[in-house]
């Protein structure tokens, strides 16, 4: 197989001095740069069967449309009980993610109170310090 690549898993010049700039820059870099000249050639047959294997696995989950509901275990009376603990839970999940949304409701009101406080107290200090100025015609001086 002719191949005209300048970067190509083959002991070229090219190849040869990305592996030693490797080794100066962060050792790794020239340790994966050594594998793929030595091995890379097989990196095509390898992501081949990694991705064939991925398929197979991931096809094994989609036969069972609806995950465990979907699967039965040859027994109807674990099939029944096991869909009931699983709607069970199901509910038990939505009125948890009901009362995380009222607590996060709770808490973001006693933050706008407490900004509401804070803010109220900010305008009240600064007006004070606005009629002292236009009472005594200069600017206060802080201690600091």
């Amino acid at each position: 197989m002719t191949q005209s690549a300048l970067i190509r898993p083959a002991w070229t010049p090219a190849t040869i001095a990305l592996m030693v700039l490797g080794f100066m820059v962060f050792w790794p870099l020239g340790l994966a740069m050594l594998a793929y000249i030595i091995w890379g050639e097989r990196l095509d047959a390898f992501k081949a069967d990694v991705n064939r294997a991925t398929d197979q696995f991931a096809g094994s989950f989609r036969k069972s449309t609806g995950g465990m509901r979907g699967t039965s275990s040859g027994n109807a009376a674990f099939d029944e009980w096991r869909d009931a603990e699983l709607a069970r839970l199901d509910e038990e999940r939505r009125k948890l993610d009901e009362m995380r949304r009222e607590f996060d409701d709770h808490m973001r009101d006693l933050r706008k109170a407490r900004d509401r406080k804070e803010f109220d107290q900010f305008m009240a200090a600064r007006e004070a310090s606005q009629a002292r100025t236009r009472k005594g015609g200069s600017v206060p001086e802080i201690d600091g």
